[in-house]
Order: C-alpha cells, then sequence, then structure tokens
C-alpha cells in the first residue's frame, strides 16, 4: 500500500518554473535528436519511476493526455502520483495513451501496439518515455536526419537487441510512427520519428 507521501510528495517545488525549464529541455532534445540532455529541474516520484521520466510526466501530462503504465509502475504509487500532481488519467490501453512510461529494466514493447496517429494527424501518436540502463556504455548508434548536421553517435546502455528493428519499422511509416525520451538518472535524450538509426560500424 502507498504511503501518504509518496503520493503527494516529490513534485517540482517550484512547478511554474520548473515545468518550463523540463520543456525547453525536451524542446531542445527534440531538436538535437541523439543529444543527451541533462535537466535543470528534478523531481522526486515514487520507485521504480525514474526521477526524468517523473520530470517529463509532471510537464507533459495534464487532463486530457491518458498515460500507459507498465504493469510495475501500475501497481505501485505512480499512477496516483500521475494523477495527483498532473490531473492525468491512467489507460489500460495502449492505442489510448498519449504517452507511455516504461521503468528501467522492464520488458520494452512493441512501438506499432501504441497509436501510431494518422495521415491526417500524425501527432495524435504516442511518446514513450523510456528508461534505460544509462545513455552511455552501449552500443554506437549512429543517428541522421532533421536536427543533426551529418550525423550523430551516441551510445545508449540497455535497449533491447530488436531496438533498431523497432525503429527502422517505425520510421517506415512516417509521417505516422511514435516519438521516443529516452531517460537515465537526470538525463534525457529524444528520438524523433523523423530520425534514421544505424548501428555503427566498427
Amino acid at each position: 500500500m502507498a504511503s501518504q507521501s509518496q503520493i503527494y510528495a516529490g513534485a517540482f517545488a517550484d512547478p511554474v518554473f520548473a515545468a518550463q525549464s523540463v520543456f525547453r529541455d525536451l524542446m531542445d532534445g527534440f531538436a538535437r535528436p541523439g543529444t543527451t540532455m541533462r535537466l535543470k529541474a528534478m523531481s522526486t516520484p515514487p520507485a521504480p519511476l525514474g526521477a526524468a521520466a517523473g520530470a517529463v510526466a509532471l510537464t507533459l501530462c495534464d487532463h486530457d493526455t491518458p498515460v500507459w503504465l507498465t504493469p510495475a509502475l501500475g501497481k505501485s504509487a505512480v499512477p496516483r502520483w500521475v494523477a495527483f500532481h498532473t490531473g492525468a488519467s491512467v489507460t489500460t490501453s495502449k492505442t489510448e495513451a498519449r504517452f507511455a512510461f516504461v521503468e528501467k529494466g522492464a520488458s520494452f514493447p512493441g512501438f506499432d501496439q501504441f497509436s501510431l496517429g494518422t495521415q491526417e494527424y500524425p501527432d495524435r501518436s504516442t511518446t514513450l518515455v523510456i528508461e534505460v540502463e544509462a545513455l552511455t556504455g552501449g552500443p554506437l548508434l549512429t543517428a541522421k536526419g532533421p536536427g543533426i548536421k551529418d550525423e550523430t553517435d551516441f551510445a545508449v546502455k540497455g535497449l533491447p537487441d530488436v531496438f533498431l528493428e523497432f525503429w527502422t519499422a517505425n520510421r517506415a511509416i512516417f509521417p505516422r510512427g511514435v516519438d521516443l525520451v529516452l531517460t537515465a538518472g537526470e538525463d534525457l535524450l529524444c528520438l524523433p520519428r523523423t530520425t534514421r538509426l544505424s548501428q555503427k560500424e566498427a
């Protein structure tokens, strides 16, 4: 049973300015795919939701944005924490969710299980916020596309072996598709659906 302090505590100390700060960091992250952003405003959500993921939830979620949570998150104090601080409702339907949260070490859902938007309204897709082990130290990937001069490399640790397969399929249905926010500790890295990824050659 979650304690009242788990539900009511852990939000931004200064909600307006903190949310604005995190929003700017997210916009910068999406404008520069594959670049690690260190958040300047943090939250302390209930476990097992990570700090950066909690900050994203506080910034982006509201009463108009249904949220999908993994089974582990759903059984924790996180649903009530999100509801209390943002007004967002939790949905069990992946296709209804505007945002989906996956904690570190959880099974990685296929992107096509979520809302992919439509040709007319591609923005009606789900944004996945996925916590990983680290944003460094993993297999080297190369990113190309809008917001990237030539190419940029990054090495997220904790992505499944099928990640590139999932992402390639997601890219193939552009302008539809999901967008990703990868988080670790106080950092995040954004991957909009416009980004092309490939394994870095040794």
